[in-house]
């Protein structure tokens, strides 16, 4: 759950140091106060793009910081070793975002961080609906999520999937070599011409480097062959030289180590003489392999020149001319195989598919029912909820089938998608009993409903409250309300104020406990300050 959520700077809010706790935290207001910046603070930890706007006025930067103690770490961590950052020690996950007028900057457990690491951690971690962020409920893909979810289909899920992806692979290989049109004769004339020239080569692994080495070497010969004869004539005397220090070292013994140099000198320059030598020799080379070598690299600059640059290139493009040329003159058995792949990935498809569906169906009038019971509680007491999976007209990457959340709030009308629903105050509401419905089901661990009640009625209101205490019993869960019913029910209660202070406005965050909720809930109540207005507000707490 968020158990810190620091500000400085944003919007009205100069520094704001928020600690919640679990279950349902209420957050209220006068309008205009500034519960938004809540709002706009956990986007920004989301991984939202910043407006530069939101920095408070004379500032240059705003920061937010925001605190989760997690029950589980494993999907966190995973994104988090994945792009090299520090995972969570002790289950505590800080996430810090700094936006400047001229650069931002995010940081997760004191790592730099990128937008996209905050958005993929964020999955994890918030899930936050405004009034029109219900949206994502009326996508047929997102329907059939939450059947699966509810259904505890994840390893059917994964499994199909692995199978459509090979499935689609196999089909759209098959398609292309179908589509791929016949090559003339002229070409397969061509393609031969061009594997039986390289092939007739035989080029050998290394071989060129090898030739290059030896062409060098006899274009070069004659010049070669005049610079060995010039070192050897520049090598001195070497029986002279020792038979001299020699009588040197007789006449004065001193000079006997200089002989001995002199000694170990004489055998490197015979050594050398005798490399020379062996060299000069290698360069008296037969003409027919002079010949040979010329030709050989001839050969080879020639390849180069039409399939290269290089001799690799030439190769490669051999065996995509001999590729082409079998599956020419092999095309029907070829898509024979082809096409039999296909058929064995679609039986195997089919196998996952009719396990998915199974669970599906099954688990769908179940999740129906529970949603139906949620919207019993939250007003609609004549209400219908239905969940159908529409078969596709092909394989789909979600299935066989999709899914219509359909709902009738009213008795006597047929059921409708839910995207036919007009009413964003009835979506919100089955939007809160989805969420009931698959509490169990759902890790996320803090949800934000953002003035999801605001177009519900007064009677509804206290049903909608009850209906998030339940949801903190599996979650942390933060309503922000202009409905004292639910605000009622929060396990802890939040005020926004807005104050001006040497000509500025500040908004402020403080709890409200005892009597200072007692008077928040009368002003909500717009009551006045009488004893039946106090009475009313005592009465919604209980």
């Amino acid at each position: 759950m968020l158990t810190r959520l620091k500000i400085r700077n944003l919007a009205l809010v100069d520094s704001l140091t928020w600690e919640l706790g679990s279950g349902l935290v209420g957050v209220t207001g006068e309008t205009g106060a500034g519960k938004s910046v809540i709002v706009g603070a956990l986007k920004l930890v989301l991984g939202e793009r910043a407006d530069k706007g939101l920095i408070r006025t004379g500032e240059d930067q705003c920061v937010v910081e925001a605190i989760f103690q997690l029950a589980d770490v494993r999907a966190v961590n995973a994104v988090l070793e994945e792009v090299g950052l520090d995972t969570c020690e002790e289950n505590e996950l800080i996430i810090r975002r700094i936006v400047g007028a001229s650069s931002n900057k995010q940081f997760v457990n004191n790592g730099a961080a990128t937008l996209g690491v905050l958005k993929r951690i964020g999955q994890n971690l918030v899930d936050l609906h405004g009034p029109h962020d219900h949206q994502s409920l009326l996508s047929p893909e997102r329907q059939l999520t939450l059947l699966d979810a509810y259904a505890e289909a994840g390893k059917e899920v994964s499994s199909y999937r692995e199978l459509w992806q090979k499935w689609r692979e196999a089909a759209d290989e098959y398609e292309e070599a179908r589509a791929s049109r016949e090559i003339s004769d002229q070409e397969k004339e061509l393609l031969k011409f061009q594997v039986e020239e390289i092939d007739h080569a035989e080029i050998k692994p290394g071989e060129e480097a090898e030739l290059e080495e030896r062409f060098r070497r006899t274009s070069n010969a004659a010049r070669l062959g005049e610079l060995v004869a010039k070192s050897l004539e520049s090598l001195p005397n070497l029986e002279e030289l020792q038979r001299a220090l020699g009588e040197l070292t007789r006449i004065d013994p001193a000079l006997a180590e200089l002989s001995e140099e002199a000694a170990g000198a004489a055998v490197q320059l015979q050594e050398i003489e005798s490399t020379l030598g062996d060299y000069l020799g290698e360069l008296q080379l037969d003409p027919s392999e002079v010949h040979e070598v010329e030709e050989r690299f001839s050969l080879f600059e020639s390849l180069k020149r039409k399939y290269g640059p290089t001799l690799d290139d030439a190769l490669e493009l051999a065996e995509q001319a001999r590729q082409k040329l079998a599956s020419s003159e092999n095309r029907e058995e070829y898509l024979g195989q082809l096409k039999e792949a296909v058929d064995q990935a679609s039986k195997k498809l089919r196998a996952a598919a009719r396990k998915l569906t199974t669970k599906r169906k099954k688990k769908a009038p179940a999740l129906a029912k529970e949603i139906q019971s949620h919207l019993v509680d939250l007003g609609f007491k004549q209400s219908e909820f239905a969940v159908e999976l529409p078969p596709r007209e092909e394989p789909g990457s979600h299935g066989f089938e999709t899914a219509e959340y359909l709902f009738g709030p009213n008795p006597g009308e047929p059921l409708k998608p839910l995207r036919q629903v007009a009413s964003s105050g009835e979506i919100s509401r089955v939007m809160l009993a989805v969420k009931n419905a698959l509490a169990d089901q759902d890790r996320t661990p803090l949800m934000v409903f953002d003035e999801i009640d605001a177009n519900v009625g007064g009677e509804i209101a206290r049903a909608v409250g009850e209906k998030m205490a339940s949801l903190g019993k599996a979650h942390q869960v933060v309503s922000i309300t202009h409905f004292p019913q639910v605000a009622a029910v929060a396990h802890q209660h939040f005020l926004v104020e807005k104050r001006v202070e040497s000509g500025r406005s500040l908004s402020s965050l403080t709890e409200v406990t005892g009597e200072a909720r007692i008077d928040e809930l009368v002003r909500m109540l717009g009551g006045g300050e009488g004893e039946q207005a106090r009475a009313m507000a005592e009465s919604l707490l209980k």
